[in-house]
């Protein structure tokens, strides 16, 4: 069977999921959706070692008076360190207030520590790494519940913001960081649009001048975007971004899909294969065989009565949707997660459509290849250079297809800025060795942790080594 829930449950409400450079996933949620539990926030984390089925609950910091921070409903990405950054949260429910503070957790000491806050307060903020390894933090309600519109930037120490507004940018807006070094909102996100086109921005070299904004056209369904799931198609070389699904004010989903390659100064979307099933609240996961596995959703928002059980698989070379077979067994919707974990399976967890309960199983999809006889990779550095030679050894170097490195999932809400699968050319090989070469491009793949995976001439991959780009 494809799909396996596993014999113990998650022991919070996983809205926000990490894989660590250890292998192992945090889940953390602060209140979780529970205005109740604000109380117990410094204990809405939990550390899943894979492996054993363990969980470590790493205590989240207090403020400076010994109160909680609230990381319900912040954003997350990783630092070039490994080190996982979270920013934003709740300092208040009904209406919802943002706040300022901002962590990192460290995957070696298995610890939080709390670092330079914000100048604002984000409530559903989007953050992303930028080819320098700083932090870009854009849109969330502020700490007076106001969609903020001054977006700033993590240096490591401290937090720079722009003296000068954006456009009225969604919650949760979904971004890509291009190989340009421009970002490109994609037109996914939490809730309405508030008018927006999908947009290229351009972030200029000094704070107090604009952030340019070029309108991008061609979208179908444009007022669709309400958690809707959006990826960088592998490989990220191509530069192309596919929305899939999502809904409307009315709460109905479609089965809209619609990419568009950012290579041109004026790129458009273009139609693509529909999914097999509308969907919203669902989650996308880039594979190491380069296909991107959907799963979960609800037709109607946060109707786990409308769930959409099974999932699907889309392949870019073919540009075909296909079903898989058998269905996942639990309902997920709003709050769902869904990561790639090292050795090619896929974890998906939560759901948590009313407050005062979440689905707690956790289920793990196994794609065809893992009945397949799989490469093995024996022997790789664990740290390169922007453009650095890469020598992997491996007994099956003569068929290996591919060599690609696969940067771990930070995700909520549908959300994930960092997945991304960049090709790493095969310059030679020997029986039993392969010669590659890491991209010199910064913004192709940010400074951090990836995964690195050789996949076979049928379409098989290997499981994956860690490896630092520096």
């Amino acid at each position: 069977m494809p799909w396996q829930v596993l014999s113990y449950n998650c022991p919070i409400n996983p809205v926000h999921a990490a894989l660590l450079n250890t292998g192992k996933v945090l889940f953390f949620a602060g209140s979780g959706n529970d205005p109740n539990n604000v109380a117990n926030s410094a204990l809405g984390a939990a550390l899943w070692d894979v492996s054993n089925g363990t969980f470590l609950r790493p205590k989240i910091p207090l403020d400076n008076a010994g109160n909680p921070i609230d990381v319900f409903c912040a954003a997350q990405s990783f630092l070039s360190n490994g080190k996982l950054l979270v920013a934003g949260g709740t300092i208040q429910y009904d209406p919802f207030f943002g706040e300022t503070a901002a962590f990192t957790f460290d995957p070696r000491t298995q610890a939080w520590t709390r670092v330079a806050s914000m100048n604002r307060g984000r409530w559903y903020p989007t953050v992303l790494t930028l080819g320098s390894g700083r932090i870009f933090a854009i849109s969330g309600l502020d700490v007076n519940g106001n969609l903020d519109t001054n977006p700033e930037i993590f240096s490591g120490s401290s937090w720079t913001i722009f003296s000068q507004p954006t456009s009225s940018f969604a919650l949760y807006a979904h971004l890509f960081l291009l190989s340009t070094g421009k970002i490109f909102y994609s037109g996914a996100q939490l809730g309405g649009n508030n008018g927006l086109s999908p947009t290229i921005l351009t972030l200029p070299s000094r704070f107090n001048r604009p952030i340019t904004e070029q309108s991008v056209f061609g979208l179908q369904q444009s007022d669709y975007g309400n958690q809707s799931a959006s990826v960088l198609l592998p490989p990220a070389q191509d530069q192309k971004v596919m929305i899939i699904g999502g809904g409307n004010d009315s709460g109905m989903a479609t089965n809209r899909v619609n990419i568009i390659n950012l290579n041109p100064s004026s790129p458009t979307y273009t139609a693509a294969p529909s999914l097999l099933n509308a969907r919203m609240h669902h989650n996308a996961v880039l594979l190491p065989d380069r296909t991107v596995f959907v799963c979960n959703g609800s037709r109607m928002n946060e109707d786990i009565g409308q769930s959409t059980l099974p999932a699907e698989i889309y392949n870019p070379a073919t540009n075909t949707w296909t079903a898989v077979e058998t269905p996942n067994v639990n309902g997920r919707v709003y709050h769902s997660v869904a990561l790639l974990l090292p050795d090619g399976r896929v974890v998906t967890a939560g759901g948590n459509p009313e407050r005062g309960s979440y689905e707690s199983r956790i289920e793990i999809y196994s794609p065809a290849y893992m009945s397949q006889t799989r490469p093995t990779i024996q022997s790789a550095p664990q740290l390169v250079g922007y453009g650095g030679r890469i020598t992997i050894q491996t007994p099956q170097a003569a068929s290996i297809k591919w060599v690609h490195l696969i940067r771990p999932m930070a995700t909520t809400h549908g959300l994930d800025t960092e997945q991304r699968l960049v090709d790493l050319p095969i310059n030679s090989r020997t029986n039993s060795s392969l010669s590659v070469t890491a991209t010199s491009n910064r913004n192709l793949a940010p400074p951090g942790y990836y995964m690195m995976f050789i996949t076979n001439n049928n379409n098989v991959p290997s499981v994956a080594r860690w490896i630092q780009l520096i």
